[in-house]
Parts: structure tokens; sequence; C-alpha cells
């Protein structure tokens, strides 16, 4: 997968199209990202003991991740992946301004 934890993406797709966060969490064996403060849905807990109140919770729910483009950090734009090979590392750069990502 050729987004990472801790990356900014851009949505693509869907209600919160246009929208820009970092992504919390992976799922590359279902090809899913968690971005905060993207794909919010509210979760309802019931009491569990006596007395006890129920709940409304904000969760960030996984969404795929051909529907985000990853923002490179030194241009500011979204933009595809490449890899570039250095004594045997492999190393992500930007497809736009062919700089580094690490």
């Amino acid at each position: 997968m050729k987004i990472k934890k801790g990356d900014q993406v851009i949505i693509l797709r869907g209600k919160d199209k246009n929208k820009i966060g970092k992504v919390l969490k992976v799922l590359p064996k279902l090809n899913k990202l968690i971005v905060e403060k993207v794909n919010i849905v509210v979760k309802h807990i019931k009491p569990r003991k006596e007395g006890q109140k129920g709940e409304r919770i904000l969760i960030a729910k996984p969404f795929p991740a051909s529907k985000a483009k990853l923002i490179c950090h030194k241009c500011k734009k979204p933009t595809r992946v490449g890899y570039k090979i250095i004594n045997k590392k492999k190393f992500r750069k930007c497809k736009k301004c062919n700089k580094s990502f690490e």
C-alpha cells in the first residue's frame, strides 16, 4: 500500500469530498484507511449498569484507500506515488515534484 500512517490525504469521493486529513490507521488486507475527521458516524452505546446512561459517540470508520490521494509535503499538491531505489532500499517519491517522502 502506498499510503502510510501519518500521511496527509485528500478525499476524492463521497460525503467528505475535498476534505484533508491525517491517516490514523492503515488496513492493508482490506485496502482501507482511517482518517481523522473523515467518514465520521454516530455509534450508540447501551447502558451496561443500572443508573448508567446510554451514550452517542462519534467514531471514524474505514473507507477505501482508492478514494484518497496523498498530499506531498514539499509541493503541497495531491499526487500519485512513485518509488526510487537507492542502495537496495525503496523510497516513496512524489510524481509531481520528484522529491522523496522519507
